[in-house]
C-alpha cells in the first residue's frame, strides 16, 4: 500500500510574524493553498490510495467556511483516495467545528477521540483526535486485531515530552514500539523526524508550510510505500513554498549605519526565502533595528536582531571619571608592563568586564 502523509498545515493561520509587511500574511495564505493543492494534485497523478493528515489541519479561531469549502472541494478531485484526518489541538472536533458542522466529501473520515479501527482492503487504520484544545490520552488500550494486515496508526501526540506536555496526547517512543503498527502518522511537532533508514517508521513530516522563525528551512510531506511483506520504504518529498530562514551579519568592521546597510543589500539574499538578519561582532556605532529594517525596505527581510556587542575604547574610558574608568586606566597600567600574550587576555578580560559593568549599570538605574 501507498501513503502520503501530511500534518500541521494550520489554514488560516493569522502569521503575526508577516504582520510588519503589509499583504504577506494574505500571500502566506495563499501558499499554503498552494502547497496544499500540489500535494493533492501529486496524489492524483500517482494514484495514491492514502492520504494521512495527523492534525491542526486549521486553525480553529480563525478558519473560514470558505476555507474548508476550498479543502473539501480539493478532496473531491481525488475520490478514490481515503483521506484519514485526526483532529489536533488547533482543530478539534468539538461541537462549533466544522469537523462536525459540514459536510465532508465521502472519501473522508474525521477520528473522534474513541480509538476507532477502519478495516479496508488488506490494510486497518486505527486512529483518534483531539476533542478539545488540550486533551490527555484516552484509558482504552490500543491493540491491533489482525497483524497479518497493515496496520497503521494515526494520531496527533507530543512524542518523549517533558511534563508540560501531558495534556497534548503523550506518548513515549518505547509505547509506540510495543504496540508494534507498520507505520505511526504522528503530527504536532513542527520538526519533521524522518529519515530513509529502514527501522523507522514513527514519524513527523513536521509542518507543510513553515509558520515562522522556529521552523527553519525545507518543508514538506512523507510518501511512504508498505510491501506485503511489510517493508516501508519512505520519502521526503519538500513543498516549492517560501521557507524561514537567519543570516548572521558580523558588523565589527563596519563604521555606520550606512555600512550596514550596504552591507546587508550586498547579502545575496534569495527571493523565495523570508530573512530574520542576525547582527553579531563587536560593534562600532549605535543603531536602531526598526529604522534599518525601514530603510532597506526589502520585502523578504521581516527582522532585524541585534546581538552585537559595544567595542570598548580602553583609552576613552581611561578618561572617564567613574568606577569604569578606574577599571579601564588599571587594566592599561597592566598593559603597558606585559607581553604581547598577557597584553591579550587583559584587553580580553576588559572587554568582559565593561560589559559586566554596564549590565550592573543598568540594573541599578
Amino acid at each position: 500500500m501507498r501513503f502520503i502523509h501530511m500534518a500541521d498545515v494550520h489554514f488560516d493561520s493569522p502569521f503575526t510574524v508577516l504582520a510588519s509587511r503589509e499583504n504577506l500574511a494574505n500571500e502566506r495564505r495563499l501558499e499554503q493553498r498552494k502547497a496544499f493543492a500540489d500535494t493533492i494534485e501529486y496524489i492524483k497523478e500517482n494514484e495514491i490510495p492514502f492520504l494521512f493528515i495527523s492534525g491542526d489541519l486549521y486553525e480553529q479561531k480563525y478558519i473560514r467556511k470558505s476555507t474548508i469549502e476550498y479543502i473539501n472541494n480539493l478532496f473531491k478531485e481525488i475520490p478514490n483516495t481515503k483521506i484519514f484526518i485526526t483532529p489536533g489541538n488547533h482543530d478539534p472536533n468539538i461541537k462549533n467545528s466544522f469537523y462536525q458542522q459540514f459536510k465532508w466529501n465521502e472519501n473522508v473520515h474525521i477520528f473522534t477521540n474513541k480509538i476507532e479501527r477502519i478495516e479496508c482492503d488488506g490494510v486497518d487504520i486505527y486512529g483518534y483526535g483531539f476533542n478539545d484544545f488540550q486533551m490527555e490520552r484516552p484509558k482504552q488500550d490500543i491493540e491491533i486485531k489482525d497483524k497479518n494486515k497493515i496496520n497503521i496508526f494515526i494520531t496527533h501526540s507530543s512524542l518523549d515530552g517533558e511534563k508540560e506536555y501531558i495534556k497534548y496526547n503523550p506518548f513515549a517512543t518505547s509505547e509506540l514500539k510495543k504496540l508494534d503498527f507498520d507505520y505511526v502518522a504522528l503530527g504536532h511537532i513542527h520538526k519533521k523526524s524522518y529519515n530513509d533508514y529502514k527501522d523507522q517508521n514513527i514519524v513527523y513530516p513536521g509542518s507543510t508550510v513553515s509558520l515562522g522563525f522556529d521552523e527553519l528551512g525545507e518543508r514538506g510531506i512523507i510518501e511512504g510505500e508498505i510491501s506485503e511483506q511489510k517493508e516501508l520504504k519512505l520519502k521526503f518529498i519538500p513543498v516549492k513554498e517560501k521557507t524561514f530562514e537567519e543570516k548572521e551579519i558580523d558588523i565589527s568592521l563596519l563604521n555606520s549605519e550606512e555600512d550596514l546597510i550596504e552591507k546587508i543589500r550586498e547579502g545575496n539574499l534569495e527571493e523565495n526565502k523570508f530573512y530574520k538578519i542576525i547582527l553579531t561582532g563587536k560593534r562600532n556605532f549605535d543603531f536602531d533595528e526598526s529604522k534599518i529594517l525601514d530603510i532597506l525596505n526589502i520585502q523578504n527581510i521581516i527582522k532585524i536582531k541585534n546581538q552585537t556587542q559595544i567595542k570598548y575604547d580602553i583609552k576613552e574610558t581611561a578618561k572617564q571619571v567613574s568606577l569604569k574608568g578606574l577599571f579601564a586606566k588599571q587594566i592599561l597600567d597592566q598593559t603597558n608592563q606585559a607581553n604581547e600574550e598577557e597584553k591579550q587576555k587583559l584587553l580580553e578580560a576588559f572587554e568582559i568586564g565593561m560589559d559586566i559593568l554596564n549590565k550592573r549599570w543598568i540594573y541599578w538605574e
